[in-house]
């Protein structure tokens, strides 16, 4: 339908399309557009179309599209100048249109295309025409479309027919098969049922006999533990009476003929050691033996503190250890952690006794180094080393109480030295007549060694 519009008969550009232009003829006219684009100056663009001046045609077209189309439908004069870039472009269909015959071989989106942009007289039926054409195009290729559409589907639905027949055969093969074997299956099932129940059946008669025999153990247990224990008893009644028969014999004689010989021993060096000292020629009578004066006696572990001597200094122990039958009692552990407590307590035992033995060769003393058992996991097995006693006190005796009772067994009169910082045990050993030597002064003397 064709309408006018300020215009008279015959003027193109008073003709108004009252339909949507067709996708394809507008695709056609925005390419049209865009390939005119290029060859305007940025004055002769419409303000909104400016900012796409720079863009490359298919950009443009990308982007610009609606835009482009907008501005060639509103604005007459930008058209003109599409128009003119077309002519140049297509001369043969701007002339052609002008004359009112589109050339008959041409694609009618191109004419119409064309005939939106140029405006000749009749536009807008070549406009519609094509439209027109198109949608018959398109009808026709939809057509085809679904024809082939049509067959290709048959086509499937013949395939998927042949292969659900194939699949159902070979299902209902496997249904049968399945069933064959879910037969033979339960069979076998009801055959392991049986077994399982007589099997339950024969444990159950195991376990009871295994109760039984289970019972009768655990009381013959108890009959020999009781027993065991009984024995035990008796032997222990029995080794502690041995041993109280054995400690009051040694006691009895042996104890008391070791303090004797000691301080028999310990009498005579001093009386050679006095000997020497005063050598004295072999006279018996003169005349200074009738002044009235004090003789001089042999020196005692408490006459070496009155010398010019420190008691932090080593050379103390040395004038101690000199003194005839001297006897030296170090509390191991407490040397140990004084001098080197990082160690393993089996190398700090191991590395002190090597250090005693040094000091006993060099100063012929009786060394006796006393460990705290309580310390120990298990027994200690360890070869004394040469000249030094090790003892270890038994459960629930302290280290301290054992250096006690070993000051406590030597006679009266022997020098006995006790190496210890513990001031309990210092003081304890000192009022029993023993000479205490702090730990730090053993440790500076072994370092001499």
């Amino acid at each position: 339908m064709v309408e006018t519009a300020g215009g008279g008969p015959g003027d193109g550009a008073a003709e108004v399309l009252d339909r949507p232009l067709p996708d394809g003829v507008r695709r056609k006219v925005v390419q049209i557009v865009s390939d005119g684009f290029g060859g305007l100056t940025m004055a002769e663009l419409p303000a909104q179309l400016r900012q796409y001046a720079r863009f490359a045609p298919n950009r443009r077209v990308k982007f610009a599209g609606n835009a482009m189309a907008a501005a060639l439908e509103t604005d007459p004069l930008f058209r003109q100048r599409i128009g003119e870039k077309f002519r140049e472009t297509q001369p043969e269909l701007a002339g052609a249109l002008a004359a009112g015959s589109p050339p008959p071989a041409a694609d009618p989106l191109d004419v119409a295309a064309a005939a939106y942009v140029l405006r000749p007289t009749g536009w807008v039926k070549l406009v519609a025409a094509a439209g027109e054409e198109a949608q018959r195009a398109d009808a026709e290729r939809a057509d085809e479309e679904s024809r082939a559409e049509l067959e290709r589907l048959r086509a499937e639905l013949a395939a998927a027919r042949d292969h659900t027949r194939v699949e159902t055969e070979r299902l209902r093969t496997e249904l049968d098969g399945a069933r064959k074997e879910a037969e033979s299956l339960h069979r076998k099932l009801r055959a392991a049922f049986s077994d399982v129940k007589r099997g339950e059946a024969a444990l159950r008669k195991v376990q009871s006999e295994m109760e039984a025999v289970r019972a009768e153990g655990h009381a013959q247990v108890s009959a020999a533990e009781s027993e065991t224990r009984r024995l035990k008893a008796r032997l222990g009644e029995v080794e502690a009476s041995l041993e109280a028969t054995r400690r009051a014999a040694r006691e009895g004689r042996s104890v008391e003929d070791m303090r004797v010989r000691l301080l028999l021993d310990t009498v005579l060096d001093a009386a050679q050691g006095l000997r020497r000292e005063l050598a004295l020629p072999p006279v018996s009578v003169r005349p200074a033996e009738t002044v009235d004066a004090v003789e001089p006696g042999r020196m005692t572990p408490k006459d070496i503190a009155a010398r010019a001597l420190s008691d932090s200094d080593p050379a103390v122990l040395d004038q101690l250890l000199a003194l005839p039958q001297a006897h030296l009692v170090v509390d191991g552990y407490n040397v140990t952690k004084t001098g080197y407590p990082q160690m393993p307590l089996e190398k700090q035992r191991l590395r002190l006794l090597g250090q005693l033995s040094q000091l006993a060769a060099q100063s012929g003393a009786e060394v006796t180094c006393v460990f705290d058992g309580a310390e120990l996991a298990a027994p200690v097995l360890l070869a004394p080393p040469r000249g030094v006693r090790v003892l270890f006190s038994k459960p629930g005796v302290t280290a301290d109480e054992l250096i006690r009772q070993l000051v406590r067994a030597e006679p009266p009169g022997r020098p006995v030295i006790v190496v210890s910082t513990d001031r309990e045990v210092a003081d304890g050993v000192a009022r029993a007549g023993a000479r205490p030597v702090a730990s730090a002064v053993l440790l500076k003397r072994l370092s001499r060694s």
